[in-house]
């Protein structure tokens, strides 16, 4: 698939890079999920320009350092005198050459120090601070850990704290990207095309490539290519999530299982799963950034009203279906659990749908606040889109359907009802039916 999007990413990293060769060595730390995009956004970046990369598998140090003293030398056209075991004393080597030559280095997974020898951060440190400012050396680090790259370059208490330039956080494609990829390998897709597109990628980069290469452009394929044999999408849940969480994933498994079957209440998970979970869903919202709270538009911060949701719909997804269906999976009873997605589809997709319009609205710059509504008091009168307009004293209120004639007017006309006269009282509604012909 061909390089899309990411204009603005790939301008701040060339202008850093330009600032590197120009004046001395830069710092940049490249932060995202898994198959988010890092590395193609990082080769892109350094086009035409002399790029030494590597990427930090969990080895042996001493045999990383061999491979990448190879690389370096290759790439520089320079002999490394005798072997080299220490990574601090490669880097400390390849900052040297900065003295005199003029290049990016890469360091791709770079939390995996942590598993390898945690000592390289400190060591790092005092090397970058003796050279940086009398070298030319672009510096590129990313990693796919979210938390252990925070703890490296914000935790005041690590030796790499204060040390980056730049710190780029790379987010899934927007929906006009969506649009734009699907059209070219689909030009007469239909908007249910789209959503299911949406729906199981969530605008992850790699995951829309693996359906785009395949030729999966609607749903019934998309389905069937992620349900079948050695398919990459089985064991991405796991993939994910295991490397935040460690041996202790347990329990943050049974809480994202309970909020992905729509238990999304405190009271409603710990009745199911019989644990405190205060401590793991703070966890799970500050710092793995994986579950993210919901409250009724408007509402006071302290609100008791509160739902919990995935903020990654990929992550919804995956858990829905091949964490909730894993025995199919283990019987290689593929074709009963695509069979059960796509029967599936028509109601979770709806709720997509709504994430959908919701992404659209915040990409379009217009609104302050976009969220949705519901009475505390037995989730009466619910609003699937509140949008709070930027400049006017105007709230956008919508309810989606994917077909217009599941709409409810008299219904609808009883929400906006509830919601002017205990919420939006002050503001002038706009009142819509967002259906998959508004996509």
């Amino acid at each position: 698939m061909k390089f899309y999007n990411r204009i603005k990413e790939l301008e701040e990293l060339q202008k850093v890079r330009e600032q590197a060769f120009a004046g001395h060595s830069k710092l940049t730390v490249l932060t995202g999920r898994r198959r988010i995009g890092k590395t193609s956004l990082i080769f892109k970046s350094c086009e035409d320009t002399t790029t030494i990369y590597w990427f930090v598998k969990r080895s042996n140090e001493a045999d990383l350092c061999t491979g990448f003293a190879d690389i370096a030398a290759q790439v520089l056209g320079i002999s490394i005198p005798g072997k080299i075991f220490s990574f601090t004393k490669l880097f400390e080597f390849v900052m040297e050459q900065g003295t005199r030559y003029k290049f990016n280095l890469i360091i791709d997974e770079f939390q995996e120090f942590f598993n390898i020898n945690p000592s390289v951060y400190s060591g790092m440190q005092d090397i970058w601070d003796r050279f940086r400012t009398r070298t030319n050396i672009n510096l590129v680090v990313s990693g796919s850990v979210y938390t252990l790259m925070e703890q490296i370059f914000k935790d005041a208490k690590e030796p790499l704290f204060g040390r980056s330039d730049r710190v780029l956080k790379l987010y899934p494609f927007e929906t006009s990207v969506l649009k734009e990829i699907l059209y070219d390998y689909n030009p007469g897709y239909e908007p249910d095309d789209l959503l299911a597109l949406y729906t199981f990628t969530g605008g992850v980069p790699k995951y829309v490539e693996l359906f785009m290469d395949a030729g999966a452009t609607d749903m019934e394929k998309m389905v069937d290519f992620m349900v079948q044999p050695d398919s990459p999408f089985i064991d991405e849940g796991n993939t994910l999530l295991i490397q935040e969480f460690g041996k202790k994933y347990g329990n943050y498994f049974s809480i994202i299982e309970a909020i992905a079957s729509g238990e999304n209440t405190l009271p409603q998970m710990e009745s199911k799963l019989d644990i405190s979970l205060g401590g793991y869903l703070k966890r799970l919202e500050e710092d793995y950034n994986i579950v993210t709270k919901k409250r009724p538009i408007l509402s006071k911060e302290g609100t008791q009203t509160v739902r919990y949701e995935i903020y990654d719909p990929f992550l919804r997804f995956w858990f829905r279906y091949f964490s909730k269906y894993q025995s199919l999976l283990q019987i290689r009873n593929f074709k009963g659990l695509a069979s059960i997605i796509k029967q599936d589809y028509p109601t979770y997709s709806g709720l997509l749908l709504e994430e959908y319009f919701r992404q659209k609205m915040m990409e379009s710059g217009e609104f302050m606040d976009i969220g949705s509504w519901w009475e505390a008091k037995g989730n009466a009168n619910e609003i699937d889109i509140v949008g709070i307009y930027l400049f006017e004293k105007k709230a956008l209120v919508a309810e989606v359907k994917r077909q217009r004639k599941n709409f409810k007017p008299e219904l609808f006309q009883q929400k906006l009802e509830a919601i002017h006269k205990k919420v939006l009282f002050k503001y002038e509604m706009e009142a819509k039916c967002l259906t998959l012909e508004d996509m």
